[in-house]
């Protein structure tokens, strides 16, 4: 039982350091492609290791917000 108990706060524990290692941006263009590539060059210039789009919203120009991950 102690086993389990200090497996999962194990778990947990990675969890929780690996999110605070999330960094959110955002960026506009005329595009989605132009946004993403807005994207794309932040993560690469904070030498994120991936990065995951979480919201786009379209109107005269497009505005996307991300999360990256180092």
């Amino acid at each position: 039982m102690k086993t389990m108990t200090t497996l999962i706060a194990a778990s947990l524990l990675s969890v929780i350091a690996s999110g605070a290692y999330a960094q959110s941006v955002t960026a506009t263009g005329s595009t989605l492609d132009t946004a993403e590539a807005a994207i794309a060059k932040k993560a690469k210039e904070m030498h994120a290791s991936e990065y995951k789009i979480t919201s786009a919203h379209m109107g005269n120009t497009v505005t996307m917000s991300a999360e990256l991950y180092k």
